[in-house]
């Protein structure tokens, strides 16, 4: 597959040489009886912006087929789109997602997006893994701001917050400590080494010697749950299912992390971008590939599982001289997890006429992406509407907490 194809290293996403990221936290448990909640959350970053009109495509709008022209979904040819209802159809490389769908485990957010309306793909992932009002105001991200907010509780006696990879994504960085853990190749230090790397820097760097006991922590958790059997791979789609096959491996433990985000590169469509076939059909079955690995390592946790995967901003409605599309705005989020109330597509529908397209070229944003998290967050994890509003998402009071995401 050419490289453009790939979920390509960034400034924000390393995973070795495999360009994924992923980083997890614990929370408190609320499993002390038998059959209580044992909440799993993951973020999945697709960065370059999704093409919600060929992801979840709206076939029933009547200007839907036009306007998207060869790259418009359909319900009949060689390659149909997967029935979602009698308006929206989903693209036929994700028939794993349809799966969870018909089962009730998954559903779909359209015309979303955040309060970023610029086309900035930088200042796009910024606000959108930030969770501030307009970019470069922060250093920490949304997630693990609402980390941090969590009650101490009953926590895993694993380790607090653990990121596999070189770098942890903006979404994940802040006050809530996390551990780092990456596959390198290289051998197991003894543990004679060990010892004497732990007393030379208790010394002169306790710092550090908390960071280095912190870290082997984090791979001792790693090679407990077969880590070290799931090797980087040269295919970019195979990749984010073992990057999700990892994660889920990690959550799936007793005393592993319940937090986690990934993060994605190349979703940047501008040529050749392909409707049910080609390239955006081939992320979007690495993306798919995607949610079967958590829901086949976590096992019995997929229960309580959510996964959500969201883009800094969507593309244009209509296609370019090079049959791509260009940055625009609203899009589509995908949730799926065991403790869904899915099976639906929840949309504010807009139209795609072209007076009810956004600036004339997008699918104009009806639902607040910000709205989605924030109910996400307040009825599987339990935050409180008001520290959504001052600490995970500040400033943003006007913005409600989408009820009804949460399995009852």
């Amino acid at each position: 597959m050419p490289d453009a194809f790939s979920p390509h290293l960034s400034r924000r996403t390393l995973l070795g040489a495999a360009g994924a990221t992923f980083a997890a936290a614990g929370i408190p448990r609320w499993a002390s009886a038998a059959g209580a909640r044992d909440p799993r959350l993951v973020v999945v970053i697709l960065r370059g912006a999704l093409d919600g009109l060929s992801a979840a495509a709206p076939i029933g709008d009547p200007d839907y087929v036009n306007l998207h022209g060869a790259l418009a979904l359909r319900w009949d040819g060689p390659h149909p789109a997967l029935r979602l209802d009698n308006f929206f159809g989903l693209n036929p490389a994700m028939a794993n997602f349809a799966r969870l769908y018909d089962a009730k485990q998954a559903m779909i957010i359209h015309a979303t997006a955040t309060n970023y309306r610029e086309r900035s793909h930088f200042d796009g992932q910024d606000v959108l893994e930030s969770g501030m009002q307009t970019p470069g105001r922060t250093e920490s991200g949304w997630l693990n701001r609402a980390v941090a907010a969590l009650p101490m509780g009953e926590r895993a006696s694993g380790p607090q917050a653990l990121a596999v990879g070189a770098v942890a994504p903006l979404v994940m960085r802040g006050p809530a400590p996390i551990l780092g853990w990456a596959p390198s190749g290289l051998a197991a230090p003894t543990d004679d080494l060990v010892a004497r790397l732990m007393d030379l820097y208790g010394q002169s760097d306790p710092g550090l010697a908390k960071a280095l006991q912190a870290g082997l922590e984090a791979d001792r958790l790693a090679d407990r749950q077969g880590m070290v059997a799931l090797k980087p791979t040269g295919d970019p789609v195979a990749l984010m299912r073992k990057a999700a096959e990892g994660a889920g491996r990690l959550m799936a433990a007793d005393d592993g992390p319940r937090i986690g985000a990934l993060a994605f590169d190349g979703w940047d469509t501008h040529a050749n971008e392909g409707g049910a076939t080609g390239r955006l059909a081939q992320l979007l079955g690495g993306l798919d590939g995607a949610f079967a690995g958590f829901e086949s390592e976590l096992g019995p946790r997929w229960r309580d599982t959510i996964v959500v995967a969201i883009t800094e901003f969507g593309r244009t409605a209509h296609i370019n001289g090079t049959v791509g599309t260009d940055h625009g705005t609203a899009t589509v989020a995908f949730l799926a997890g065991g403790a869904l109330a899915g099976g639906r597509v929840v949309a504010d529908w807009p139209g795609l006429s072209s007076a009810s397209l956004y600036e004339r070229r997008d699918l104009k944003p009806t639902t607040d992406l910000r709205a989605v998290l924030k109910g996400v967050l307040a009825d599987h994890l339990g935050l409180s509407s008001e520290v959504l509003a001052r600490a995970v998402f500040p400033d943003t009071i006007g913005v409600a907490p989408m009820k009804g995401l949460i399995a009852a």
